[in-house]
């Protein structure tokens, strides 16, 4: 197998973890989907990190705000490029900001880490991953080799060059030795896994009475009095946030971009140099035999496997019409013995070099010599090869003028934020003047709060923005604020049109709604006292109680039963059973469970239990991997210095089990 990829496995340990942890589960998702090696300038970064406050630490140094924009705006780019009908929201989010935050803080311990482990990437190391790098591959001429000027183009793009952007690269592979040899080595003997796995697949029969809030309801009665006392000790509950009305402008590279105009010859001198390369790669399809001779095997063994080879070899060019059947009786990549050594299309940078070089030297029904590489000695026949389609210049100008526009308008940027800073500044009473200068639009936007309304994304959802929107300055004198970076390549200023402060909501004002609450308080503490009394009867005297019929529970199959009431069901006391548990649902309001028995778990196919090994080995790596990561954290005194967004609430829940 020849195709390289790399994967960055993050998991949660243990099977009921995961179960109860959900919500965490989607922010790993997150993090799996944007890679780790975020590419931004080196001169941007230094620039950002003189701006803004620190939101984390690692090691004595900051992690800046700015940083962190920068880092989520990429990391948002690049998931909208490989995943186009994504939700935007979803990348926009406050748990998805923050999830950019954890991924920046895992890089900087792990690169703390690798320097003081002295961890060094070679150069044999670096120049392998870079070949290997779709992207780069993608910059390769006909012959194979560099094509320079484009590579530095690339680099250039992000601001660096390429020692500086082979410098980020290099520190990134050193980081990922950090934690290589400890996921690497991970072994869970099969006794301790059984163990685990049969408890956590343990099923019991149940049954289980429920006490619903809602239900009782009906049976609560409420004065006036009750209801403004309820008001009372809980204002806080009914307060009305500070509201603004307010104007903005937004500067950005899209805006930048409408003022541009792209003359029709420096489009045709920018098809004439990218024709190719837009285009589209030559792809060849190849079918090999592989005799397999890894590295490290003996001399003796390697020789006797070339020596094979250069017998199959001869009989492939006495008989070329016979490869397809060599393959199939003699090649050892089993992937592609079976259909003749096809390997199907490639492009380049899909195969190792010797082979790649090889491939892509031949014509169309050649057979090589034996090539030897990592994997072994192999003998390849070029069956088909597929050029590019040359594409027009009239096929291609929308595109050729995005991108002349895009590389124009990140040029641009720079002198023209100056310019937006200076001017909302130096005439603060009005954002009108830098409009119209600079030919942005004035948007506005009404009732709004420090704390972004769910589903609101952009500037209007940004901290910092939303920070210098309610200082003292812009809400007491309604000056426009200063030029925020809310983005990378992207400027807001925004002023107050309309004010009104924080106050706490009139009794008359929430009268309903205080009702709803203390019904449903009330409601709920009625139901966990009859749930209580029932529960009490019943344990006194097992044979009266009125429950309904029984079901099987366990952690996979719940039954729709609540995740509290499935935990008092297994974790009641096996040697006394049956068991009476009493669990208390919040909100919700009370459930009375009898565990009658266990029921023994189903004996497990062969390949389930593969299955069920297999992940629990990888769930229990993964745990010692992210022990091993916590203590680098204290070791290197890992700080986080902004809120964790909240994820839910839920009312305290207690279980009574005997």
């Amino acid at each position: 197998m020849f195709a390289f990829s790399v994967f960055d496995i993050e998991s949660l340990s243990m099977f009921d973890f995961v179960r109860k942890h959900t919500k965490i589960m989607m922010g790993l998702m997150f993090l799996l989907i944007i890679p780790s090696f975020v590419l931004f300038g080196i001169d941007g970064y230094n620039r950002f990190r003189e701006k803004g406050d620190a939101v984390a630490k690692v090691d004595g140094l900051e992690i800046t705000q700015a940083e962190w924009d920068v880092a989520h705006k990429n990391e948002v780019e690049r998931v909208r490029e490989s995943m186009p009908s994504i939700d935007v929201k979803l990348l926009d989010s406050p748990e998805a900001r923050y999830a950019t935050l954890e991924r920046l803080v895992r890089d900087r311990v792990l690169a703390a880490a690798a320097g003081k482990l002295n961890l060094i990437t070679s150069d044999v190391r670096l120049a392998r991953d870079l070949q290997q790098n779709p992207t780069i591959a993608g910059l390769r001429r006909p012959d194979g080799s560099l094509d320079v000027d484009r590579y530095r183009q690339l680099v250039g793009s992000q601001g660096m060059t390429p020692e500086m952007f082979e410098a980020q690269v290099r520190a990134d592979l050193s980081s990922r030795q950090v934690m290589m040899g400890l996921s690497g080595s991970g072994f869970t003997p099969l006794a301790q896994a059984d163990v685990a796995l049969n408890a956590f697949f343990e099923k019991r029969e149940v049954q289980v009475a429920r006490f619903a809030a809602a239900d009782f309801a009906g049976k609560v009665t409420l004065t006036d009095a009750d209801l403004e006392a309820y008001y009372k000790r809980n204002e806080a509950m009914f307060q009305a946030a500070e509201q603004a009305s307010i104007e903005y402008v937004v500067l950005d590279l899209d805006t930048i971009k409408k003022t541009l105009v792209i003359n029709e010859q420096d489009l045709k001198a920018y098809y004439d140099q990218n024709a190719a390369r837009l285009g589209g790669q030559e792809e060849r399809r190849a079918s090999h035999i592989l005799i397999a001779a890894p590295k490290s095997a003996s001399a003796a063994e390697r020789q006797k496997a070339r020596a094979k080879a250069d017998e199959l070899l001869a009989a492939a060019r006495k008989a070329p019409e016979s490869f397809a059947d060599l393959a199939r009786k003699n090649s050892q990549d089993t992937g592609s013995a079976p259909n003749g050594g096809d390997l199907d299309f490639f492009a380049r940078g899909a195969m190792v070099k010797a082979f790649e070089d090889t491939a892509f030297a031949l014509k169309k029904g050649e057979i090589s010599d034996v090539v030897e590489t990592e994997f072994g000695y192999h003998i390849i026949r070029l069956t088909d090869i597929k050029a590019p389609k040359a594409r027009s210049f009239e096929d291609m100008r929308d595109q050729l003028e995005a991108d002349l526009k895009k590389q124009q308008a990140q040029r641009k940027f720079a002198e023209v934020a100056d310019t937006f800073t200076n001017s909302v500044y130096e005439q603060s009473d009005s954002l009108k003047p830098v409009a119209e200068r600079l030919k942005l639009e004035i948007k506005t936007a009404a009732n709004l709060t420090r704390t972004p309304a769910p589903g609101t994304t952009g500037v209007l959802a940004h901290p910092k923005f939303l920070t210098a929107i309610f200082a003292p300055d812009a809400v007491d004198k309604k000056r426009n604020t200063e030029a925020v970076e809310t983005a990378a390549n992207q400027l807001v200023s925004g002023r107050i049109v309309q004010y009104t402060p924080a106050r706490t909501k009139p009794f008359a004002e929430v009268k309903d709604i205080v009702r709803t609450r203390l019904v449903a308080e009330r409601g709920a503490e009625l139901a966990r006292k009859e749930g209580e009394s029932k529960l009490a009867a019943w344990r006194a005297n097992p044979a009266g109680a009125d429950l309904p019929a029984a079901v099987v529970v366990s952690r996979d199959q719940t039954q729709q039963q609540p995740t509290k009431l499935i935990e008092a069901a297994l974790r009641a006391n096996a040697a006394s059973l049956p068991a009476f548990a009493g669990v208390d649902l919040g909100a919700q309001g009370y459930a009375v469970v009898r565990v009658n028995k266990i029921v023994p778990r189903e004996a497990a196919t062969e390949a389930a239990k593969r299955q069920n090994l297999s992940q629990y080995s990888q769930l229990w790596s993964t745990a010692e991997s992210q022990a091993y990561f916590n203590l680098l954290k204290e070791r290197f005194k890992t700080q986080i210095l902004v809120a964790k967004p909240a994820t839910g609430a839920g009312g305290a829940q207690s279980v009574a089990i005997q």
